[in-house]
């Protein structure tokens, strides 16, 4: 069939007319991928930009974003979120950032980005990543970020800090120590244990009785010991002096100890008897004298006296003295 030129332009014009809507639509988006870098050092994270570009008013969406991974290799750290801006023509912009990651070194090609929107499925070009590994040099030398300052050690310096951040550790160890010596010349210099309990002690009177008769069954000067003797039974009278009378004859010598009793209203009846056992016991322990068996009997029978004449007198009841005397 032979057709003239005016039957020709005509079937020209009614295909580019039935053309005309596709390639409308195929013009309605476009998707463009980049990345920020064509390579990557293994397990550091970059960014994959996704930019879209359609008509206002279309919906898509993007598809192949759903999982974890791009490939086996290639991981998705974050999937970003979109970002919609108005453009110009009546366009919209679409931007997203998806951040990737890969641990094993290699050259991976990134499967293309996929956006659907209407009935139509637009794809991106692929892009080549390559994954660097990292490298160790086992053989360098390992050096700090910064020179070390080597600084000269001042006891100064340290002092001042360690009082003020720890000055209730100093304050503690201040009062142990002050505990410390107080205990020793309260009571570990004197041999007193101030955590075992402490008898009471017996009177003055009932104490140097007890010891006196503890002497007298040691059998000391029988056996020959008349200087242990006579030390002993000058303790026991100068104990019960210092208790009885607040004399410290414990640390006066005989003279001293005469002295101060013969002024003391309670004891000077006695007196010579005390000084009599004071003469003897100096002889024996200093000038290393022999007593008769006589003379150290009566050193006893006269200390004895001393002890039983000085006693302190029993305290009367007043309710029962004034009972008496209103019979």
């Amino acid at each position: 069939m032979i057709l003239n030129k005016h039957t020709t332009l005509a079937l020209l014009m009614l295909i580019a007319l039935a053309l005309q809507p596709l390639s409308a639509m195929a013009e309605r988006a476009d998707i463009s991928v980049k990345l920020d870098s064509a390579r990557v050092m293994m397990g550091k994270t970059l960014k994959l930009h996704i930019s879209i570009k359609q008509d206002k008013g279309l919906t898509g969406r993007l598809a192949g974003l759903e999982a974890d991974t791009l490939t086996s290799v290639i991981e998705i750290a974050n999937k970003g979120k979109n970002d919609t801006t108005a453009s110009d023509n009546g366009h919209i912009q679409i931007n997203r950032d998806v951040t990737l990651q890969a641990f094993d070194p290699g050259t991976y090609q990134l499967p293309a980005i996929i956006y659907i929107v209407g009935g139509d499925t637009i794809k991106s070009k692929q892009l080549s990543l390559t994954v660097d590994s990292i490298q160790v040099d086992t053989e360098g030398n390992i050096k700090d970020y910064k020179p070390i300052i080597e600084e000269p050690f001042r006891l100064l310096d340290i002092i001042p800090n360690a009082v003020s951040n720890y000055w209730w550790a100093w304050l503690i160890g201040a009062l142990l120590i002050a505990a410390a010596v107080f205990s020793y010349f309260k009571w570990l210099k004197k041999g007193i244990n101030p955590l075992k309990p402490v008898k009471k002690r017996l009177p003055p009177y009932e104490e140097a009785m007890l010891a006196l008769d503890k002497l007298k069954r040691s059998n000391l000067w029988q056996n020959g010991q008349e200087k242990e003797y006579y030390t002993q039974l000058t303790d026991i009278l100068r104990n019960y002096i210092d208790r009885r009378f607040g004399i410290n004859a414990i640390e006066m010598t005989s003279s001293e100890i005469m002295e101060r009793i013969k002024k003391n209203k309670d004891a000077h009846i006695v007196n010579d008897q005390l000084n009599n056992v004071l003469e003897i016991a100096d002889f024996v322990k200093f000038a290393n004298m022999h007593t008769l068996a006589d003379d150290n009997e009566i050193s006893f029978q006269r200390a004895l006296n001393f002890v039983e004449l000085t006693k302190p007198k029993p305290e009367l009841d007043e309710n029962k003295g004034k009972e008496e005397e209103a019979k």
